[in-house]
C-alpha cells in the first residue's frame, strides 16, 4: 500500500518531511489519497507556509522511517478533511546547522532510501 507524504526541498541538503506536533510528539502526516495530500499542501501554501511536494511512499517504509527517527505516524484516511493548524512554528525543531553530522546524515539517508526504492 502506498501513502502520500509532504516533502520540503526535495533532493536538496535541506530536505524535510512535514510533521505536526501532536501531544508534544512530532508526527509525520501521511495521506491514503494523493488528492487529499495535494489539497492539504495547498492549504499550507495559502497560510504562507513553505510549499511541499507530494511524494508517494510504501506504508511499511514510512513506518520504519518514523520508528527509526522517533516520530509518530498519522495516516489520514481517504476523504477525511484535515486542516492545518492556524499557526505554524516560526522556529523549526530540526536545524541542519545545529544537528550532529552523523544524525543528519542518517536521517537524510533514510529519507533518500524511502524515495529511491519504492516497493
Amino acid at each position: 500500500m502506498q501513502l502520500c507524504v509532504l516533502i520540503f526541498n526535495p533532493g536538496s541538503q535541506n530536505e524535510g518531511i512535514y510533521t505536526l506536533n501532536m501531544s508534544n510528539q512530532n508526527t509525520v502526516v501521511a495521506f491514503e489519497n494523493e488528492e487529499d495530500a495535494t489539497r492539504y499542501a495547498m492549504l499550507l501554501e495559502a497560510q504562507d507556509f513553505m510549499v511541499p511536494q507530494v511524494e508517494s511512499v510504501d506504508v511499511e517504509e514510512i513506518r520504519r522511517f518514523c520508528e527509526e527517527a522517533g516520530l509518530k505516524l498519522l495516516v489520514v484516511e481517504q476523504g477525511k478533511l484535515l486542516i492545518p493548524p492556524p499557526t505554524n512554528k516560526e522556529q523549526l525543531d530540526w536545524q541542519p546547522e545545529t544537528s550532529p553530522a552523523s544524525d543528519l546524515d542518517r536521517l537524510r539517508s533514510q529519507l533518500e532510501n524511502l524515495f529511491r526504492n519504492p516497493s
